[in-house]
């Protein structure tokens, strides 16, 4: 069985869903700040209307592809925001592997200029935070064309959009404080799929067990919650149907405060915890110039 309904033809070429968790990871890192304080005022200033424009654009443009992969064009464009929650989630549960998260080395390589793992969180959420705030700005945006799209169902691809950068940015704060989930990538995925659903941190049992327990993450309630969580989103997203561009304004703002509060609960629960390594951060420091070929 296909992981998303086949769309209906639409004269383009038809979007795979790795090619679009690729497209999410890209807007993500493209909007991270370089650097903590790298501009004045810091890892957290507004992005340039160019940056801005430019991600709203690359926004509206995922969102689209990501209805076309869940079927926009066919049955469930009549559904729109009724789509299932439970259909919602198992799309997202099966999505989730396909989630690009970069390791600490990866990490650490592209932000060099951060000195510990709080700085490099700090940095993680402020992209992950505009990523966010383009993806409802995209969708408001879309709002005022003549003949809007199959408005409700683009609320559900945002819906989704936003779960995988979030997603990806509680895999990634995972690595950042040397926590990261055990077992394949679909055994990993469910982890942080559930903890993207309980608002914390993975369960800490799941760093000692074997792999194959890490399996046991997802079970009925947290799947139940998984669906909640989703319902919740998608309903909460209906204002950025507003035309003109306030609703642009109105999804980018949602989609920003939650993102951020997200973001910023599970730091603060992992602060809390203890590495599984307590060399973790070193060991994953960047190669100093005229070290690589040592």
């Amino acid at each position: 069985m296909a992981i998303f309904r086949r769309p209906g033809r639409s004269g383009q070429p038809e979007p795979t869903p790795a090619h679009i968790a690729d497209e999410l990871a890209e807007l993500v890192e493209e909007l991270e700040p370089s650097a903590p304080g790298a501009a004045e005022g810091g890892p957290a200033e507004e992005l340039s209307e160019y940056q801005a424009e430019r991600g709203r654009r690359r926004g509206t443009a995922l969102v689209a592809s990501v209805a076309r992969v869940l079927g926009a064009r066919s049955r469930s464009a009549a559904r729109g925001v009724a789509y299932g929650g439970r259909a919602m989630a198992d799309q997202l549960l099966q999505a989730a592997p396909r989630i690009p998260v970069r390791d600490l080395a990866t990490l650490r390589a592209q932000h060099p200029g951060a000195v510990d793992a709080d700085q490099l969180a700090e940095l993680l959420i402020t992209g992950a935070t505009r990523a966010s705030a383009a993806l409802g700005a995209g969708v408001g945006a879309a709002a005022m064309l003549p003949v809007p799209p199959a408005m409700p169902v683009e609320i559900v691809a945002e819906t989704f959009a936003v779960a995988a950068v979030e997603i990806k940015l509680i895999a990634e704060l995972h690595e950042t404080y040397g926590v990261p989930a055990r077992g394949t990538a679909a055994q990993r995925a469910s982890a942080y799929v559930g903890a993207w659903a309980n608002r914390r941190g993975i369960d800490a049992t799941l760093l000692v067990k074997p792999a194959g327990f890490a399996a046991m993450a997802l079970g009925s309630e947290v799947r139940q919650q998984v669906r909640k969580r989703l319902t919740r989103s998608t309903l909460r997203r209906l204002p950025s149907l507003i035309p003109l561009l306030i609703g642009a304004g109105i999804g980018a703002t949602i989609n920003r405060r939650d993102t951020r509060k997200l973001g910023r609960k599970i730091r603060a629960d992992l602060r809390s915890r203890r590495p599984v390594d307590g060399g973790y951060w070193s060991a994953a420091a960047p190669a100093l110039p005229g070290e690589a070929g040592r």
